[in-house]
């Protein structure tokens, strides 16, 4: 009879400490689901207009919002009304906040090595931080900005474009250089989205 009781003990006291390591989880800290090799694709009027690729997402709930980070790194392309590859956006981390009061916008941020490329405009900007406004259609920053296009090398602090890459200003620019002169029958070839025949290996 003295071992059967002394098992229900142990039993009680190894309830109790696991009871108490779930009371001691900061959820604010814990992902409440984790998403591996994530594949999003957001249409508009039946055509692709956005996908999201990434290797891991995790969720997040706190009080006052929810939010959904991506530590390893996300790739976003944007395409126009015609199907084609207009814009890509890579970036080491990144993070999506919802705001649960709904009076704020959803704000898409993205971190470390962060690549804009415009494939039509052929126009690629770097930077270390930028914020997309999916209710303005805005992507902003204002940390250091490098530009480069077709039309020479800017640098500056902050930028403001659409969600498409297009259009970009660079704000306060310094030490560029602009190319003059140019070849006017360069043929400028969108490899990304060109259809048409190969040459024969």
């Amino acid at each position: 009879m003295l071992a059967i009781t002394t098992v229900v003990a142990s039993i009680v006291v190894s309830c109790n400490s696991k009871i108490g390591e779930a009371d001691a989880l900061d959820l604010s800290k814990t992902p409440t689901q984790r998403t591996f090799d994530v594949f999003a694709v957001q249409t508009q009027n039946g055509r692709v207009a956005m996908r999201l690729e990434s290797e891991l997402m995790e969720h997040f709930d706190t009080d006052s919002a929810s939010y959904d980070t991506f530590p390893n790194g996300i790739s976003v392309f944007g395409y126009t009304e015609d199907g084609l590859l207009e814009s890509i956006i890579v970036a080491d981390e990144a993070r999506h906040t919802v705001p649960k009061d709904r009076a704020r916008d959803e704000i898409w941020s993205a971190f470390g090595n962060v690549i804009l490329h415009n494939v039509i405009e052929q126009e690629t900007m770097e930077t270390d931080t930028i914020y997309w406004d999916q209710a303005k259609k805005e992507v902003y920053t204002d940390c250091y900005v490098k530009m480069y296009s077709r039309q020479g090398f800017l640098q500056g602090f902050g930028m403001r474009s659409d969600d498409h890459v297009r259009n970009s200003i660079l704000y306060r620019p310094f030490d560029g250089y602009g190319l003059v002169v140019q070849d006017t029958t360069a043929v400028i070839i969108d490899s990304v989205n060109f259809i048409g025949p190969f040459p024969k290996k």
